[in-house]
């Protein structure tokens, strides 16, 4: 039997719709000409980034809409559905990806609606047959807790890193030996700029972000319409860091709310070490945010949740502190995803 919160459900016409008790309907769309008015501030829950997703090859969006009961809109989440092909084994899988909360009016218990948009979405990722299921970025740490737990997902302990931006001059911040290397890079002629969709380099850019996460089967990097449309974006940020003609960095980075968000990044960290590229990308990017009036600077994925890490370590060289967050996971597998979460 169906939680008493939760009654009618049908997937018809690209809308999945959910009637509560208490006037609100919570609907699922699947396409942008289904989607009600609504205004948006963040980005990764906006129109223009369901509108990215939809026109991806091997990416679905969803949203979840929750009207109150004059129709109008008082909150709404976007997920993605990720299609992937590997070749040994071939296999083709889905995995659902949410990046925060979504974003709710005053006039709605925020907790509440989330669980029935949880409820909603689970429903939804276990009709798309969904291999896992990932939550991350949200407001704090225990966001959510119990609708996670109610729907099987369990949670992993990630360090986070954010860098503020607005307090001091992001360059005095870094130590000598990250000034000295960034120095010694433009000496030897590397340079960082923002590209568009037209530009020569983002065709470089992408089989480098391709070929950086190939062996991170977590990581996804869609197909490169994808950033040929966030290029073209005035809520994102695109840098390459470029020697000689040659695209050895680049950086993928989100302008929503006031704060700067690191997607992607990736560099040719071992062919050209002695370039410092990484060190010269983030730098860039870091700067860039800055410039632009940035308060913060999030980095959405600064290295598995080791007890040590390289990549965390190195991120937080450039002035950041780590925040403890939660991950929440939920494996389609009913059985190892009870196994999972005993074990974690």
């Amino acid at each position: 039997r169906r939680s008493s919160d939760l009654y009618a459900c049908l997937l018809k016409k690209n809308c999945y719709i959910c009637r509560m008790k208490e006037e609100v309907i919570i609907r699922l769309v699947s396409k942008q000409s289904d989607l009600p008015d609504f205004h948006s501030r963040n980005f990764f829950h906006s129109k223009e980034m369901f509108s990215i997703m939809e026109h991806t090859p091997s990416l679905e969006p969803c949203m979840a809409i929750a009207e109150d009961g004059q129709g109008c809109v008082v909150a709404h989440m976007l997920v993605g559905v990720f299609r992937h092909r590997t070749l040994f084994p071939p296999f083709v899988y889905w995995h659902g990806r949410a990046y925060g909360e979504g974003e709710y009016d005053d006039s709605v218990n925020r907790d509440r609606v989330f669980c029935l948009f949880l409820k909603a979405m689970t429903d939804y990722f276990r009709h798309k047959r969904c291999l896992y299921v990932e939550f991350s970025d949200l407001s704090c740490k225990m966001f959510g807790y119990d609708g996670f737990r109610r729907n099987h997902y369990f949670p992993v302990k990630w360090q986070e890193v954010h860098n503020s931006l607005h307090s001091v001059e992001p360059s005095l911040r870094l130590s000598e030996k990250m000034l000295r290397r960034i120095s010694e890079a433009k000496e030897k002629g590397v340079a960082s700029f923002a590209i568009k969709e037209d530009s020569p380099e983002l065709r470089q850019a992408y089989r480098l972000l391709k070929r950086f996460f190939r062996f991170k089967p977590r990581r996804s990097i869609p197909d490169i319409q994808f950033f040929r449309m966030i290029a073209a974006s005035d809520n994102c940020r695109m840098n390459v860091t470029c020697y000689k003609g040659r695209v050895i960095g680049v950086s993928v980075c989100v302008y929503s709310e006031g704060n700067a968000y690191m997607w992607h990044m990736a560099s040719l960290r071992k062919t050209h070490h002695s370039l410092h590229p990484t060190t010269f990308t983030v730098w860039s990017a870091i700067d860039d945010a800055h410039k632009a009036g940035m308060r913060h600077i999030y980095f959405l994925d600064a290295g598995l949740p080791f007890e040590r890490s390289r990549f965390r370590d190195f991120i937080l060289s450039f002035g950041g502190k780590q925040v403890s967050k939660y991950r929440w996971f939920r494996i389609g597998v009913p059985g190892i995803n009870r196994l999972v979460d005993r074990l974690l």
